[in-house]
């Protein structure tokens, strides 16, 4: 019997890519367990940018209609427990160890992956707690996702579609929508979120979804979310027109709804850390997150310039997320993620440092919280597990 360090050491140490797709892996996973999704209904949310606000934004409108709501969403910020919760609530470590335990002594035949692992703990836990839904977050693009192998979701979402990993998912707009959009069944009711054309052309091919417009953006506006940044009410406008889906037309519904969006939060997406001296931090990771960043802050802070640190993955399109941040930038500190694929902060301080920017690289993460001063705005960005790290430290007082 493993303890629960050493369950999430097992997990985390499985490999990141299988050699067969996640959804044929994770298939056989939940067959030797017998289908435990079965009778729970979901709704399944893919997207480049913004899925991690929609599953917030549901679950928040689900609870509020008096449901019991299992999430699952990746990566974690802080702890792993985050990725599967019920109503809120973080899995138990009790219930991480024995599950994990259980999944592990079996052998399925195959290599699965730490995200395989991890979405059978969840369907596992979610059917032992009687959950009345589950809102599930897909891990890489859809088609071939392990989160595909759950079956046919009640709500398929589709978020704003941008540029990552191409390598994997194709490199136009058109071959990215027609993976994500591989979550969506036939007969299913979808929702997509506001899209470039081209992304937008390949959805309405595999559905004629609910498209977030807006009249939708102006209805979630009039909630007053406690998320900041416009992008948010778009995430908003796509959760809100899931779960009209999903609720039905009733008042108990709009009420639902309409306190759901207002009172959700998801940390690491423009939260204010600390107003004087100000630390806003953002999971803004690719470059259309870094787009949408770089609006919001137009907006919230017309004509201001900010001292931005960055760490990022190497995989990432560094020099276009760094050139949409360069109008907006005083300087720039970078630093290097604690992750195998992270771009070195030296290098990345080198490359801004030739557009003609100030930069310099810190060697550890905790040295940014005495970065802050009075004065000029601190925004920090990029790679969830840098976020996490950063709000975990935070949180200890540095």
């Amino acid at each position: 019997m493993y303890n629960y360090d050493e369950i999430l050491q097992k997990i985390e140490s499985s490999r990141r890519f299988g050699k067969l797709p996640g959804v044929e892996v994770e298939a056989e996973m939940l067959k030797s367990w017998g289908e435990p999704q079965k009778k729970i209904p979901f709704i399944h949310v893919a997207g480049t940018n913004g899925k991690g606000s929609v599953c917030a934004f549901l679950s928040s409108i689900l609870e509020k209609y008096g449901l019991r709501v299992g999430r699952f969403i990746s990566p974690h910020l802080m702890d792993f427990r985050e990725r599967i919760t019920i109503n809120g609530d973080m899995i138990p470590r009790e219930a991480v160890t024995r599950l994990g335990n259980a999944m592990l002594e079996r052998d399925y035949g195959m290599e699965p992956t730490m995200f395989d692992y991890c979405l059978l703990m969840a369907v596992l836990y979610f059917k032992e707690q009687h959950c009345d839904v589950m809102v599930i977050e897909t891990g890489l693009g859809g088609r071939l996702d392990s989160t595909n192998a759950l079956g046919t979701p009640d709500v398929a979402v589709i978020t704003r579609i941008g540029y990552d990993h191409m390598a994997i998912l194709g490199d136009t707009l058109a071959q990215i929508a027609a993976e994500k959009a591989g979550i969506i069944k036939p007969g299913v009711s979808a929702v997509f979120a506001p899209q470039e054309k081209e992304a937008l052309d390949v959805l309405r091919q595999k559905a004629d979804g609910r498209l977030a417009g807006e009249d939708d953006i102006a209805a979630v506006k009039e909630m007053h979310p406690l998320m900041l940044g416009d992008y948010q009410l778009e995430n908003a406008a796509a959760a809100m027109l899931a779960a009209q889906i999903f609720l039905g037309d009733t008042q108990k519904a709009k009420e639902a709804i309409r306190q759901g969006i207002r009172q959700a939060t998801w940390p690491g997406r423009m939260e204010i850390l600390s107003e004087n001296p100000y630390l806003m931090v953002d999971g803004a990771h690719n470059s259309n997150g870094i787009h949408a960043l770089c609006g919001s802050l137009k907006k919230l802070y017309p004509g201001e310039k900010f001292h931005f640190v960055m760490g990022v993955m190497a995989d990432k399109d560094y020099p276009q997320m760094v050139e949409e941040l360069l109008p907006l930038a005083l300087d720039f500190v970078t630093v290097t993620v604690d992750s195998e694929r992270a771009l070195q902060g030296d290098q990345l301080a080198a490359w801004i440092k030739g557009q003609g920017v100030p930069a310099r690289s810190l060697q550890r993460v905790n040295e940014v919280l005495r970065l802050p001063v009075p004065g000029a705005k601190t925004i920090a960005l990029g790679s969830l597990y840098f976020i996490g790290e950063l709000r975990a430290l935070w949180q200890q007082g540095g």
